[in-house]
């Protein structure tokens, strides 16, 4: 299969980034894209290198390292070599007195290294309008998170308690699942748009591992390897009967990832209270999908869906203790935490096409995180779930 970014879809999203900077800063002359993310996005290919788009004039893909390869693999109109920014300089005589830059990704060193040959006086951030670009998908975008999301519901659904034994460790149980993922399409890595935010596969853990403390912007916790690697998976954690088993890993294929958490009662059912817990998070991820249609509010979805929760639900609801985040969903794509978010302060009204993961959790002493998460595409009639149905808290005896 190709999985070449189609010329066509390269064109669709440069004349969107162009729209979008018309309407929104008018007066804009040039824009310059670094990461390598948001390069594969406009540009098809991730080599080392820049993207720099002018007003008036063709982008031009200039490429420091992995030449050859874009020219290969991209369908960008416009690709050349450079050896450093002053060789792609010396084709802007006239530099903009003000540009646009990704302000969330572009280091110190790297900015004035590139300000020395392309001597700006003032930058603006173009890091919510490439966001808003990104957040509604086409249909090519839709079909790989689709594949992704297929192999999710396989291998949390049908394979993960085939892993599960007594006295595995959680590192074990990591090691073991990552295969089964790659052999059914998995890319092998999952990639944050978070700083300095990287993981093997996600968070898992059995009992109150799951609760562990993480730096990880989410609702679960982990005890993780060591300090070094607070993630994958505890090699001195055993599984037994009893506990708890909690999954939260993400799924990529071309690069565009699919979200969602399982969890498993191991060995014997966990308490009515706790399984009653459980329901009530699956709950409310059907709430929030009846309401993922276009010109529904973020921010509104969020505040209606918790006036509804009581405040003993609310104890430890998505996150435990003083780790609580202020969300119940994120915008899901090339990375898994992309805009919009399921929260707070983000007003714009969804749109179809929109892709979220939506992932209501509750931590409970002595026990661990409950709850569920799915991927939805946002649809008129509702967020549709690509990801499986299985509500979770599967026996596995």
């Amino acid at each position: 299969m190709n999985d070449k970014v189609p010329a066509s879809e390269l064109e669709l999203r440069m004349n969107k980034f162009r729209r979008v900077m018309n309407e929104q800063h008018p007066d804009w002359k040039m824009a310059v894209i670094f990461s390598k993310i948001n390069l594969l996005y406009f540009a098809g290919s991730m080599p080392e290198g820049m993207l720099i788009i002018e007003r008036e004039k063709d982008a031009t893909l200039w490429v420091r390292r992995g030449y050859e390869r874009a020219v290969e693999e991209s369908g960008f109109p416009v690709i050349k070599p450079m050896n450093s920014y002053r060789v792609a300089a010396q084709e802007y005589p006239k530099i903009s007195k003000e540009i646009y830059l990704e302000t969330e990704y572009v280091p110190l060193a790297m900015f004035l290294r590139f300000q020395k040959h392309f001597p700006f006086l003032s930058y603006k951030s173009l890091d919510f309008q490439i966001a808003q670009i990104r957040a509604v998908k086409s249909v090519w975008e839709l079909n790989y998170i689709e594949k992704a999301a297929a192999i999710h519901r396989v291998v949390l659904e049908e394979r993960v308690p085939e892993l599960l034994y007594e006295g595995i460790t959680e590192a074990e149980f990591a090691a073991e699942m990552f295969p089964v993922m790659v052999k059914e399409g998995h890319q092998g890595a999952v990639r944050f748009g978070m700083h300095d935010t990287e993981m093997a596969l996600g968070q898992l853990g059995f009992g109150e591992s799951s609760l562990y403390p993480t730096n990880f912007d989410g609702p679960g916790g982990n005890m993780g390897v060591n300090p070094a690697l607070p993630s994958f998976g505890n090699p001195n954690k055993k599984l037994k009967k009893g506990d708890l088993v909690f999954v939260d890993v993400a799924v990529a294929v071309n690069g565009y990832h699919s979200d969602k958490t399982m969890t498993y009662m191991f060995g014997k059912r966990l308490s009515a209270e706790v399984q009653a817990f459980h329901k009530q998070c699956v709950d409310v991820q059907h709430q929030v999908a009846e309401i993922l249609k276009p010109g529904n509010i973020p921010e509104d979805i969020y505040e209606t869906v918790l006036s509804g929760l009581s405040p003993e639900f609310l104890k430890n609801f998505m996150g435990y203790g003083s780790r609580q985040v202020k969300f119940l969903g994120h915008g899901i794509g090339l990375t898994i935490d992309e805009y919009p978010v399921l929260a707070i302060g983000f007003k714009a009204p969804l749109e179809e096409n929109m892709v979220f993961a939506v992932e209501p959790k509750k931590g409970i002493e002595g026990v661990g995180m409950v709850g569920i998460e799915n991927t939805f595409i946002v649809t008129p009639n509702g967020g549709r779930c690509i990801t499986g149905c299985n509500p979770g808290l599967i026996l596995v005896e």
